[in-house]
């Protein structure tokens, strides 16, 4: 398969470049000291099982990268009106279009872009990956799982296809018949453990052995999860409870991105994981004050 990858970090990188290492033909949109270490030397990837390098398209323009089958989208949401041009050029040449970003809003920004709504895709990926120098990723994991899926429900030929990329590359990888669900899952969990953590300033370990820490991330689940069942989303009746176990069996020092972003003084994702609850709580009209309070402590809400 032809692939592009649109965000050239750690999540991208990473995939980018299992998925060249597995026969794929990938190409990075790039840029500075990355796209020239790309270029000169190919990709380093690091892994627990071990380190690889492989050659891959280094692009500077998105107009190099035309032709593919597939556009991995996989920088954070804050970064995301960047690539929109990008995906909106490849989608328009008939690339589809797989966002694999926190949140769930990601597809329908890509639309409001004008990136044609029958190239996109729902996507998500569970997986810790950092870039830690020009031309360098790092898996963290153990994990690297990735779920694709038509946003309108159902299977297809073409995510089927896709997830098995993702396999062959050597992810744990599955087409879902009901992506919006997937997607708000992994949103409960994500963005319960971002606001805990990050109001906290705090790895798990410690809000969890807090006095009120259970109750913390109790409430902050059962927020999203009130508003996903208030949107139609189909959740079953024990996700909060399974959600719950997960964040339960953590290691004591693990720390979402959120916090690592907010520990770094740069941008964060506040808006698209608490601030998006919030918003979304207030038009469906059900109550959110966890993630209110860590919108307005944590960063400036876009209304």
């Amino acid at each position: 398969m032809k692939i592009a990858v649109l965000g050239a970090g750690g999540v991208g990188g990473y995939f980018g470049g299992a998925l060249a290492r597995a026969g794929n033909e990938v190409g990075l949109l790039a840029r500075g000291e990355h796209l020239a270490a790309l270029r000169e030397r190919g990709l380093s990837v690091r892994t627990p099982e071990g380190s690889f390098t492989v050659k891959v398209q280094a692009a500077g323009e998105p107009a190099e990268l035309a032709g593919v089958e597939l556009a991995i989208v996989a920088v954070k949401n804050y970064s995301l009106p960047e690539i929109v041009p990008a995906a909106r050029l490849l989608a328009e040449a008939g690339a589809v279009i797989l966002p694999l970003l926190n949140g769930v809003e990601a597809a329908e920004r890509l639309i409001e872009g004008g990136v044609p709504d029958a190239q996109v895709m729902g996507g998500l990926t569970q997986i810790s990956a950092v870039r830690v120098g020009p031309g360098i990723v790092e898996r963290r994991s153990d994990f690297q799982r990735v779920i694709v899926g038509e946003r309108a429900g159902g299977t297809s030929g073409r995510a089927e296809r896709i997830a098995a990329a993702f396999r062959d590359a050597g992810a744990e990888a599955r087409a879902s018949a009901d992506i919006t669900a997937d997607l708000w899952r992994k949103f409960i969990f994500i963005t319960a453990m971002s606001a805990a953590c990050g109001l906290a300033r705090s790895p798990i370990g410690p809000v969890r052995e807090a006095p009120l820490g259970p109750l913390l991330l109790e409430r902050a689940v059962g927020e999203v999860a009130a508003v996903a069942r208030a949107l139609g989303v189909a959740l079953g009746n024990d996700d909060e409870e399974k959600i719950l176990a997960n964040v339960e069996s953590l290691p004591r020092s693990m720390k979402p991105s959120f916090l690592l972003d907010v520990e770094s003084g740069g941008p964060t994702e506040i808006d698209d994981l608490s601030g998006a609850v919030s918003r979304l709580g207030r038009r469906a009209g059900v109550a959110t004050p966890v993630h209110d309070v860590a919108t307005a402590a944590l960063g400036v809400e876009r209304l």
